[in-house]
């Protein structure tokens, strides 16, 4: 038994790879690939039965990915799309479960209210991974990958919400409340926050202390389960804590991890966000001849074959029936909205102009408004420079796939009731179909959409202006090199010179050389070296609080100082 285990997943890990590799030399997104040799493979002669407990799936699976998704996903992102993140990720979720429930329940009145809601809350949450990797390739404007992202991210806790809901009221054999769905959600929210930030603050708070890569990478598999569990037991949404501690350790981690612990995070986490992905689909493949022979007993292909329909058609409309509102919201206030809001910004940039500090803490209050001021205007920049139009509404609406939520979700339905291998087999049907029809298509929607790409001389003209505003930032607040002084006593005039041609405008460049340097002026070269980067470091925390610049120059400039930090580690 144990050396079939090994042989299955040796066999699991090369089909993995194979469709990664395939499916970046064909564009075929990978999760197709995957899905596709995981029902062939079911059909091989001698294939074992593999049955994949669902709450693995869910408290041993999901919290992981969740957290490699948010761990990597700027606040930034989140907060300038966070009404539309909450449109989509919780409002449609709700709206999609119940009116999935009514129809079903009135089309198929076999299939009781609390299962056809239960249905509708396990189809209702969309998977980002097919949607994500395909807009990579062909150009999906990052704005709009951040709003997938943040979505698929929230709208797992909400569909969950609803599903121990329907669950609930499966078992008690009584009707869907939506005032208790409605109250269990607003504690599932607000604990699942509090939790999450608890988790993720003390394990940051923890992890800085260390200086051992091990001991970090180890403390961070734990973050998910330390995040998804209390929240669990207090009844509160676990996902959404995972999702939570994420962005808390993401933000935290830029200014409080070293270099290499965020090198050593990103490496790891991608690799198990890969291996766990690709297992999940793979497995979703694999399972589907056998719901399909558990399915044959209680119903027949025509009922089946009208309730997946029925939900696809659904979840299509919905969705864009959805994105409609904000989009007719962006077409009537798109002219007034940021004159309107720059207007207000002005006056109160005038009243921060009349005022006068008279101590340290009003001083300590001008500095913090100047900075709220700053992130407003550069959130209207933004608005004005990444607008999400009618194009970009059409192409969130068309990236409606659905994957390891509804996967693993449908399969919580308890065992023996009536319909159950119906709905779940219906559950795993919808998946498969949102993948193979937006997977295969959505391509041609975003080419046909002509979007906008930003250049490679914009991308390189703002990441060196970022570079510079950073450096003079540092400059500011520590003085010029010449001013410097390590341990009191003045810095070598050579070394000065040295330092100002290879640090500015790239400051911290020329370890090398610094190596090079004399003796006795190569612990002052380090020095100067760590503390003009650590000063860049603050002032790129600052820059990314604002929001001027994108996401991924923020990133690139934090690469950057990331192999200065290294290399000066190891001069």
């Amino acid at each position: 038994m144990e050396h079939q285990f090994v042989l299955i997943a040796g066999a699991a890990l090369a089909i993995m790879i194979a469709a990664s590799v395939f499916a970046r030399r064909t564009g075929v997104a990978a999760p197709l690939l995957l899905v596709g040799l995981g029902i062939g493979a079911s059909y091989l002669p001698g294939a074992p039965t593999v049955h994949v407990e669902p709450e693995l799936i869910l408290a041993g699976v999901l919290p992981p990915l969740l957290y490699s998704s948010a761990v990597n996903l700027p606040v930034i992102d989140i907060r300038r799309n966070f009404s539309l993140i909450t449109w989509l990720s919780v409002v449609l979720v709700i709206v999609s479960a119940l009116v999935i429930g009514v129809v079903v329940h009135w089309v198929f009145p076999g299939i009781s209210f609390a299962l056809a809601v239960a249905l509708g809350a396990v189809v209702a949450p969309t998977d980002a991974v097919a949607a994500t990797a395909i807009g990579r390739r062909v150009g999906l404007p990052p704005r709009l990958m951040a709003v997938l992202e943040g979505e698929s991210l929230v709208n797992d806790a909400s569909a969950l919400v609803v599903l121990r809901t329907a669950v609930a009221g499966i078992a008690a054999a009584s009707h869907f409340s939506l005032g208790h769905t409605v109250a269990d959600f607003a504690w599932a929210v607000v604990g699942a926050a509090g939790v999450g930030f608890v988790a993720g603050l003390l394990t940051v708070r923890l992890r800085e202390r260390l200086d051992d890569p091990v001991l970090n990478t180890t403390i961070s598999f734990a973050v998910p389960f330390v995040a998804y569990f209390p929240a669990e037991e207090l009844h509160a949404s676990g996902v959404l804590a995972v999702v939570v501690a994420g962005l808390v350790t993401g933000a935290m981690g830029s200014r409080r991890f070293s270099a290499r612990d965020r090198q050593t995070q990103s490496v790891t986490w991608t690799t198990v966000n890969f291996v766990l992905e690709s297992g999940v689909f793979l497995a979703m493949g694999y399972q589907l001849p056998e719901l399909v022979d558990a399915a044959r007993v209680e119903t027949n292909t025509g009922e089946i074959t009208g309730l997946v329909l029925i939900v696809v058609g659904l979840l299509i409309g919905l969705r864009f029936l959805g994105l409609a509102w904000p989009a007719v919201i962006y077409l009537v206030g798109r002219g007034n909205r940021g004159e309107q809001v720059r207007e207000r910004l002005d006056q109160f940039e005038e009243k921060l102009e009349a005022f006068t500090p008279t101590d340290e803490r009003e001083e300590s209050r001008l500095a913090g408004a100047r900075q709220r001021l700053a992130r407003g205007k550069a959130d209207v920049d933004f608005e004005e420079r990444e607008p999400i139009t009618m194009r970009g509404y059409a192409a969130i609406a068309w990236a409606g796939m659905r994957g390891v939520v509804t996967v693993a979700a449908a399969q919580t339905i308890p065992g023996g009731t009536p319909h159950r291998a119906t709905v779940v087999l219906a559950a795993f049907l919808v998946a498969l179909i949102t993948l193979v029809l937006f997977g295969l298509t959505l391509p041609t929607v975003i080419t046909r959409l002509q979007f906008r790409a930003e250049s490679k001389e914009e991308k390189q003209s703002a990441f060196e202006e970022l570079l510079r505003q950073v450096g003079e930032a540092a400059i500011d607040e520590l003085g010029p090199l010449e001013e410097q002084t390590v341990d009191g006593e003045p810095v070598d005039p050579e070394l000065v010179a040295v330092m100002k041609q290879q640090i500015l405008p790239r400051l911290l460049a020329g370890v090398r050389r610094a190596r090079e340097a004399k003796p006795d002026t190569l612990e002052q070269s380090l020095i100067l070296q760590r503390r003009y980067l650590d000063a860049m470091r603050e002032a790129l925390a600052v820059e990314r609080s604002i929001g001027a610049y994108s996401s991924g120059t923020y990133r690139k400039v934090e690469s950057l100082l990331d192999s200065f930090e290294q290399r000066i580690d190891t001069a």
